[in-house]
């Protein structure tokens, strides 16, 4: 039954979505409005720059520390070039991906433009909902 599951399935479509000019505080307010563990940065035109995580929250926090204040662009910090996966893959080769890769989300594609966001969490859904 998982096999026949693909990432579209199970995949988060309303994205809340950062740019690279916002302050990495706004952008950690916004994840936590939205209880969420990263957002794509998104261009103008609505093309994917990179992912802005919780991890990269981390390592501007910690800027903070070292340089007294908290500052910062989400550009500065964002990860750039994130690896990405086809809304139709299937989630049992996703799950593999996820065991190989430290990420949590995955930014999904199809026919070339950005459709949704896929965790770790929702492939638990998915196992949940098969149950």
């Amino acid at each position: 039954m998982l096999n026949k599951i693909s990432t579209a399935d199970y995949m988060t479509k309303h994205l809340v979505t950062l740019t690279q000019d916002h302050s990495v505080i706004d952008a950690i307010k916004i994840m936590l409005d939205h209880k969420i563990t990263c957002a794509p940065v998104l261009d103008g035109k609505g093309h994917l720059l990179g992912m802005f995580s919780e991890m990269d929250g981390m390592k501007a926090f910690l800027d903070a520390v070292y340089n007294q204040g908290m500052s910062g662009k989400v550009g500065d910090y964002m990860t750039r070039n994130p690896i990405t996966v086809n809304a139709n893959a299937g989630i049992v080769d996703l799950a593999e991906k996820f065991m190989k890769l430290p990420v949590r989300s995955f930014p999904v594609y199809e026919d070339g433009e950005l459709v949704g966001i896929i965790s770790r969490t929702d492939l638990f859904k998915a196992l949940a909902a098969t149950q």
